[in-house]
């Protein structure tokens, strides 16, 4: 017997560690070590829960496993992780792993709509779900999976229950009242588990659309229309090289080829502690922030060198298996810019707006017309520094900029090819 205490003290730590937001291997771990000591005896444990990420579907915690493996997974869409594979998680591919995940006690259960099934660990229960195996080779004695859903208008992406495994080595497995123990705890648990999940799925989401630092201030509560701050940036636009012919003559190469120049564009921009704001079709949109001019504008080069020889590589290899190439052209200027909400009441956008932005995207524009691949401003090129990577192209009018101004690009040793 359990002592009710022991319950409600359970269910009591584990409501304060959901709004603590404890990640969710200290989630587990916890939940586990408590229900141990008071009388659930728990020797494995397996959570899954589904996310809403471009990459991964969901993550999986072990606790009570071999050491080796991570207490935290996280899967991707093509296929199994090991953890999630003991969960009996489903797959798109390989076709092994859709089978397998057929035969798991939780696509039963889904089939069936049932939210507990308990399996002593048997060789009948062995020919009915294979996952069950290793398991009883590692010495458990029963099996008991838990679904705990969520109510419609809970569910987000495919975020709609929290799958569990909780499995002993006991002789004679779980008792009656380990298992109703276990029915009065594990909706909490759940319960933990889905807000954590949500707070990590908003980040995501944030810096996924938004952009890194504009996700951050978001989240951190800059939210209100027409609150912006003025910073000193530098600022990057690019695009690619006869898009258009390329959307005209193979429109369905447009999506394929989009995504592999941003992969490898974006990290790099990343890497060099710039910020993407907006993909604009074939254009990038990004901003170094300039507290110290001179390490920005580096910082800028660096990208844009480390960028024209990805591009390079990537032109290479779609060559080779017979898809379209393009090239980057890319603008810098430095400038100040206004930088937070702009928009209506009903949808706003966290973004730079100011004349350096506009002089920005003139500049790249030139880049056909001088036939250079990058163009920097004068005001770029004065700062300390960074004239000596230079070399000046000429003086040139710009759209919407009341002065002609001189222009420059990398110098051969800087470009990158």
């Amino acid at each position: 017997m359990i002592a009710e205490d022991a319950i409600d003290a359970l269910n009591a730590w584990l409501a304060k560690a959901g709004l603590r937001g404890e990640p969710e291997a200290a989630l587990a771990s916890g939940f586990c070590e408590r229900a141990v000591a008071a009388g659930v005896p728990i020797s494995r444990a397996l959570v899954f829960i589904d996310t809403l990420h471009p990459i991964y579907e969901g993550r999986v915690v072990r606790w009570g496993h071999d050491p080796s493996q991570p207490a935290v997974e996280e899967y991707g869409r093509t296929g199994l992780p090991p953890g999630a594979a003991d969960l009996g998680v489903p797959g798109s591919e390989p076709t092994e792993a859709a089978a397998r995940w057929r035969r798991s006690p939780f696509f039963r259960m889904l089939q069936t709509g049932e939210s507990l099934l308990r399996l002593p660990l048997t060789a009948q229960s062995e020919s009915e779900f294979p996952i069950l195996r290793d398991f009883r080779a590692a010495g458990m004695t029963d099996y008991v999976a838990v679904i705990n859903r969520f109510a419609p208008e809970g569910v987000i992406g495919e975020m709609d229950c929290l799958y569990s495994a909780w499995m002993t080595d006991r002789a004679g497995g779980f008792a009656d009242a380990h298992i109703a123990a276990l029915t009065r705890v594990v909706p909490m648990l759940a319960l933990a588990f889905k807000a954590v999940a949500l707070a990590r799925m908003t980040g995501t989401l944030m810096e996924t659309y938004l952009g890194r630092d504009a996700g951050r201030r978001v989240l951190g509560g800059r939210i209100m229309r027409g609150v912006a701050d003025r910073i000193d940036a530098v600022i990057w636009f690019s695009d690619l090289r006869g898009f258009t012919r390329i959307t005209d003559s193979a429109p369905e190469a447009i999506i394929p080829l989009l995504n592999d120049y941003a992969e490898v564009v974006v990290p790099l921009i990343y890497a060099q502690g710039g910020d993407v704001l907006k993909l604009i079709g074939d254009g990038i949109l990004a901003i170094f922030a300039a507290a110290d001019r001179a390490r920005a504008c580096a910082a800028a080069l660096a990208a844009a060198s480390a960028a024209r020889s990805a591009v390079a590589a990537l032109n290479l290899r779609r060559g080779g298996e017979g898809l379209p190439v393009t090239d980057m052209y890319l603008g810098l200027h430095v400038g100040e810019v206004f930088y937070g909400n702009v928009g209506s009441t009903e949808r706003l956008d966290f973004t730079v707006v100011g004349p350096a932005v506009n002089e920005t995207s003139r500049i790249a524009a030139m880049c056909r017309s001088v036939e250079q691949p990058v163009l920097v401003s004068q005001a770029f090129a004065e700062v300390e520094g960074i004239r000596r990577r230079l070399v000046s192209v000429g003086r040139y009018a710009l759209r919407g900029v009341a002065q002609p101004q001189e222009l420059f690009t990398l110098d051969a040793s800087e470009a990158g090819d």
